[in-house]
């Protein structure tokens, strides 16, 4: 007797045995789909990890139908899920539930896309026949018409007796409709007759990208040349290079060419981006050089298009150039031998909600050691963690210095707002006397602005003047955002509205007011200071459909936009070559946030941002407006100091225990009731301080202490580098089952987010 071990597409551990029907049992199905029962009368779509003949100490039920006939999953997928699920301590069913289209994860979710064909009967298919059919349709013109301009298109009109001279060419109805000027009711009438039948073909969802074009790559300037030849030097000495280039340096060029000779060996490639944002030009810049070896892969594409990806990749003719945001790690590939990892830096790539909380930099990783493949980070400012492993010599390192064509980097300038305000020269609005200056004549010199503010809506919060009343979400901790678009007061947490109310529900004043500002209001102050200024905004309201991006960068590429205002998605790697100002609204807002990274993060996006400024079209000019002038990152952002800034905070960490000299585990609890939870994470807390000691913090009520009416506690674990984290997890999971057999904590929700950002 045959049996599978199987994944279910649920958030639980481990894997389920079944047992394989008398003509399954001699088929190897690891990586096939099945369909099988679980309980009275449910069926799920599970993926075979492993095929045996133990038999095991229980009774099993067999599968119901393998729903492949091919395997939807290859050995190195599975152990870059096996190794997902263990190291982020996350079901692997939660891993295949993210990994997999949702249309494979359903016996009948995915409908291939078909098109109608028109085909000429069999037996008309000769010249007598075909001079029979011009009989029949002597009286009707426009099926005559139609049949004749079918015979061209066709090539059945090179017929000669009973063969054709030229080769038969198959037809859409759609097209011999164009052609023809016919209605659909004079092509189904020829149907009707039985001279021409309809006939379905299956068509691909994806798009064509035309021919490879090698010659369209750059030739490298010096500087990007040695790059490019320390990069394959250190290659040959370690599987990972971190890539440290200047914004604006040619690291795109650098990767074209290293994608080109991978490809020229036979090999893979899978880069990565951060943001969907980014693929818009990235992808039109790979299309002229790699055309239709290049496959794009992202959340905004639909799931039918997904599922097609992933059958191509599996299929005899896959893509050599997968371009994708985080989920494209999952890919299938067949013979990967360069993953590209752009913005390497960026928090994006960590998964947030829902499970499995990975960073996709660690699994890409992860996914080119199991290959054998090499990997590229590439970044203006590399994560700690990153250029910490590139300064001890576990990655190789290799900086390009340069921007290029040797423009400059923009000239910073920072504005103390507090001193302004102070002085009643900057009053309540958010743009500084110097910077509405620089905007007026970038304007007048046809010139672009890039406006950065690192919070959207309309205010942060409405508040009564009189009493101090602010509206919170009913089901967060959160005070609700104006959307002026909307006209509603939102939840950035759960999506909870709530209309703007007339007056103050506790004191009845009508004088409620927007505190803040978020980029609808940057919006609004841009087109009453400027109304000529022709001003888009790029932020997640305004990027929720699939084409917003694209339409968005190309206007403001094309110059029909020339103020952009956005949120973290502009200092994301775009390069646009008129942009002469950038603004960076209020810096305090990154510096002040309450995280041990913040400091990192805030130099990482004034600095992305800066870099947006003066490309192609001369040095650009950034203004930084900030209330802590003073600070010694600000002026390290001001020089592109990154050394110095990574020399201070590298210090902290170490003081402070923090990576990348440290561990962190952050443990979530969450229930409807608080005193449930508050419990739970005291015992919780107390039975993992008897292995870890010191190394437990917490449990502690973070600022937002309740989400989507779940309230929440969590507990911070700190490990040294070196600890045995196999057996850190072993410990891990069994104070969480000790905690969970207790009936009070029946339904109260543990998960863990290993690396938290």
């Amino acid at each position: 007797m045959k049996y599978v071990d199987v994944i279910l597409p649920l958030p639980l551990e481990g894997l389920f045995t079944y047992a394989l029907p008398k003509n399954q049992q001699s088929r190897d199905l690891f990586g096939h789909r099945v369909l099988v029962p679980l309980g009275r009368s449910l069926t799920y779509t599970a993926m075979v990890a492993r095929c045996h003949d133990e038999k095991p100490e229980f009774e099993v039920r067999e599968i119901l139908g393998v729903l492949d006939e091919s395997p939807m999953l290859l050995p190195q997928q599975y152990k870059l899920w096996s190794w997902i699920a263990d190291y982020y301590m996350s079901p692997i069913g939660e891993v295949y539930k993210a990994a997999l289209p949702s249309g494979l994860k359903a016996e009948d979710g995915y409908k291939p896309r078909t098109e109608t064909y028109i085909g000429l009967a069999e037996k008309f298919r000769s010249e007598e026949a075909i001079n029979l059919a011009f009989n029949l349709l002597g009286r009707a013109e426009k099926q005559l018409k139609a049949f004749v301009e079918f015979l061209a298109l066709s090539h059945w009109d090179s017929i000669e007796g009973n063969e054709p001279q030229d080769e038969i060419k198959e037809i859409t109805r759609e097209e011999l409709m164009n052609v023809s000027k016919s209605a659909a009711p004079v092509v189904k009438a020829l149907c009707d007759r039985g001279i021409l039948y309809t006939y379905q073909v299956e068509v691909g969802r994806l798009g064509n990208g035309g021919e490879p074009q090698p010659e369209n790559i750059r030739q490298l300037n010096e500087a990007q040349s040695d790059a490019f030849n320390q990069i394959k030097l250190q290659f040959m000495k370690r599987p990972v290079v971190l890539l440290h280039g200047v914004t604006s340096s040619g690291k795109t060029e650098l990767y074209m060419h290293l994608i080109q000779q991978t490809i020229d060996r036979g090999e893979q490639v899978l880069y990565l981006l951060p943001e969907i944002a980014l693929t818009v030009q990235i992808m039109q810049r790979l299309q002229r050089v790699f055309g239709n070896r290049l496959g794009i892969f992202h959340s905004k594409y639909s799931d039918a298009e997904r599922v097609e990806i992933w059958k191509k990749q599996m299929g005899k003719n896959p893509y050599d150039v997968i371009l994708g945001a985080r989920s494209a790690v999952f890919l299938p590939f067949q013979r990967l031998g360069l993953v590209i990892i752009d913005e390497e830096h960026e928090t994006s790539f960590k998964q947030q909600d829902p499970a499995p909380r990975y960073h996709a930099r660690s699994a890409a990783i992860m996914l080119a050691q199991m290959y054998g493949a090499k990997t590229l980070l590439g970044t203006a400012t590399p994560s700690m963690e990153s250029y910490y492993n590139a300064q001890q010599g576990k990655y190789g390192l290799v900086e390009l210095t340069t921007r290029y064509k040797g423009i400059e980097l923009p000239e910073i300038e920072v504005v103390d707002v507090k001193d302004l305000r102070h002085r009643k020269i900057m009053r309540g609005g958010p743009f500084s006397p110097q910077l509405i200056k620089a905007m007026r004549e970038a304007l007048d010199d046809n010139k672009q602005i890039i406006l950065f503010q690192n919070r959207r809506g309309y205010s942060q919060m409405v508040e009564c003047k009189t009493c101090g009343w602010v509206p919170h979400c009913v089901n967060c901790d959160v005070a609700l955002t104006y959307h002026k678009s909307l006209s509603m007061l939102t939840c950035h947490y759960c999506g909870y509205t709530y209309p703007i109310p007339m007056e103050c529900p506790a004191c009845e004043n009508k004088d409620l007011k927007g505190k803040g500002y978020g980029t609808e209001k940057i919006e609004d102050e841009i087109q009453m200071l400027f109304p000529d200024a022709r001003v888009a905004r790029m932020d997640l309201d305004t990027t929720r459909t699939r084409n917003a991006y694209d339409r968005i960068i190309g206007d403001f590429s094309s110059g029909k936009t020339n103020v952009l205002i956005g949120t973290q998605m502009v200092s994301k790697g775009l390069d646009f070559d008129r942009v002469s100002v950038v603004g960076i609204l209020d810096a305090d807002t990154m510096l002040n946030y309450p995280d041990f990274r913040a400091y990192e993060h805030a130099f990482m996006m004034m600095a992305q941002v800066s870099g947006r400024a003066g490309r192609k079209g001369g040095r650009g000019k950034v203004f930084l407006q900030t209330r802590n002038a003073e600070l010694p990152l600000i002026s390290q952002v001001v020089r592109n100091d990154y050394a110095s800034f990574y020399k201070d905070l590298l210090e902290e960490r170490q003081m402070f225990h923090y990576p990348p000299f440290y561990h962190l585990i952050n443990i979530n609890l969450r229930h409807t009731r608080e005193d449930v939870v508050e419990g739970a994470a005291i015992e919780m807390a107390g039975r993992l301080r008897q292995w870890f000691g010191a190394r437990i913090l917490g449990p502690d009520k973070p600022s937002i202490a309740r989400v989507k009416q779940q309230n929440i506690r969590k507990i911070v674990i700190k490990l040294e580098n070196k600890i045995d984290l196999a057996q850190v997890r072993l410990y891990l999971r069994q104070a969480q089952k000790q905690l969970l057999e207790d009936k009070r904590y029946a339904t109260l929700q543990v998960f863990y987010d290993v690396d938290p950002l």
